[in-house]
Formats: C-alpha cells, sequence, structure tokens
C-alpha cells in the first residue's frame, strides 16, 4: 500500500492512542465540565468533517446527473443512519450518557462501553477509507491533502474519545496498562475498517458518492444519538456548545486550507 496512503490510515488510530494515554496523566476520574468540552468539540468537528470531507465531494462527484446530482447524497447518507441504527439495536453497548445501556445481555458495564466506542468508530474508519480510495482512484475530486485532513480532523475528534473510554475504566477500578490498551484497543477497528475499504477500491469507485455519504449519515448518526445527549445534559451545557463550535471551525479550516 502507499505509504502516504498507510500514513493517512493510521493517524485516526493514533488519535485515539493517544487519547487513552491520558490515563497515565489525569485522575482517575473527568470531571463532568470536561467531559462536556471533550465530547462537544469531538461532535463539532464530526459535523464540519461529514459536510466538507464527505457530503461536498459526494454531490460534485455525481454533479453529470444534473437537478438530480442530490440522490447519491441523500440515500447514501440514510443508508448510513439506518446502518448505524441498526447496530445500536441489535449490539449490547453503553451510550455515553448512560442513561440507556442499549440490548440487555450479561456483558459488563466496562465491556459495553468499549464496545460503545468501538461501534462508532467503524464510520469514521470507513470515512478514511473511502476518501483515499476516491483519491487513488481520481475520479472523485479528492486531493491528497483534502484525504489527509479528514483523516487529522478525525484523529483531533478521536483524542476525547480516546480519553472518554480510557477514564472511566480506570474509575472501576482497572490498572493503567489495561486501560491504555482497552481505550486504543477501541479505536483498532478504524484502520481496519479503512484498509478493508481501500482494498475493495475497484467496487468502491462506481458508487463513490453512495459510500461517502453513507459515511457522513453514519458519522451524524453518532453525533445526534451520543454526542449531542452527552454535551448538553446537566450543569453547564454551555461548555460542550462552545467546544462544538471550536471543532466544527478547526475541522473547517483544516478541510479548506488544506483541501
Amino acid at each position: 500500500m502507499n505509504p502516504e496512503i498507510l500514513l493517512g490510515v493510521l493517524i485516526p488510530f493514533a488519535g485515539t492512542s493517544l487519547g487513552a494515554a491520558m490515563v497515565f496523566v489525569l485522575k482517575k476520574n473527568i470531571s463532568g465540565s470536561l467531559q462536556k468540552i471533550l465530547t462537544g468539540f469531538a461532535a463539532g468537528v464530526m459535523v464540519a468533517a461529514s459536510f466538507w470531507s464527505l457530503l461536498q465531494p459526494a454531490l460534485e462527484s455525481s454533479a453529470e446527473m444534473g437537478s438530480l446530482s442530490f440522490l447519491p447524497a441523500a440515500i447514501g447518507f440514510l443508508a448510513g443512519v439506518g446502518f448505524l441504527l441498526l447496530l445500536d439495536v441489535i449490539t449490547p453497548h453503553m451510550h455515553f450518557n448512560k442513561q440507556d445501556e442499549g440490548p440487555k445481555s450479561g456483558l459488563k458495564r466496562t465491556t459495553k462501553l468499549i464496545l460503545a466506542v468501538t461501534l462508532h468508530n467503524i464510520p469514521e474508519g470507513m470515512a478514511v477509507g473511502v476518501v483515499y480510495a476516491g483519491f487513488r482512484s481520481g475520479n472523485a475530486g479528492i486531493s491528497s491533502a483534502g484525504a489527509l485532513a479528514l483523516a487529522i480532523g478525525i484523529a483531533i475528534q478521536n483524542f476525547p474519545e480516546g480519553a472518554i473510554v480510557s477514564m472511566p475504566l480506570r474509575a472501576e477500578g482497572m490498572n493503567k496498562g489495561k486501560t491504555f490498551f482497552c481505550g486504543a484497543f477501541s479505536g483498532a477497528v478504524e484502520p481496519i475498517a479503512a484498509v478493508i475499504t481501500i482494498l475493495a477500491a475497484g467496487l468502491v469507485v462506481p458508487i463513490m458518492p453512495y459510500l461517502l455519504a453513507f459515511a457522513a449519515g453514519a458519522m451524524m448518526y453518532v453525533v445526534v444519538e451520543e454526542l449531542i445527549p452527552e454535551m448538553s445534559e446537566g450543569k453547564h451545557s454551555n461548555w460542550g456548545t462552545i467546544a462544538f463550535s471550536l471543532g466544527f471551525v478547526l475541522m473547517m479550516i483544516l478541510d479548506v486550507a488544506l483541501g
């Protein structure tokens, strides 16, 4: 695989691992305000990435359809939402706001938390893979810098996600080494999903607009279902809103400047 593409695939995983490493630096618990800030920031990055890195290229690559150019993006987006909804329903996991733990099962609370973050990393890995597949094909109007911008943006929002999954595990009494491993492991699905998508590029390229929008829909599902409720509940929800705005602007700058 092209070293440039391999680097782009691994960058988001590095972001999760660095976030998980915060278990060696921070105390056992993350304050409610800090968790709102981290969650809001991640949500802002994901929303901006969904539009500038995924939906906009999807619309541009189907421009030859004229007034119907919205169809691939609309269909792909809704399919992505539906896919994550299905996974949410059938997979035992814990929602970030802890009010709903998903399907009943005999799994431990910590296992459900790891499953939740792992589950939500799938569309992010797919997004990176789809964009790099489009860049490699040269048919989707995606530049190397634009693909790198998405990888960096997802890595930035993966940093707080890594901390959000590792710190509660530490608070549950798990030792630091195991906690770091579990936090980093939750992000390992991203490069796997990205590589599978890239290897299937021959199948991916003809339906690129649909897949770009699919990844955007899946990411937006995570934002609306998990991150926004977490950043908005309880006191000091304005911290989450401010962090959301900063994350959104940062990703927008990255995408426009590098894309």
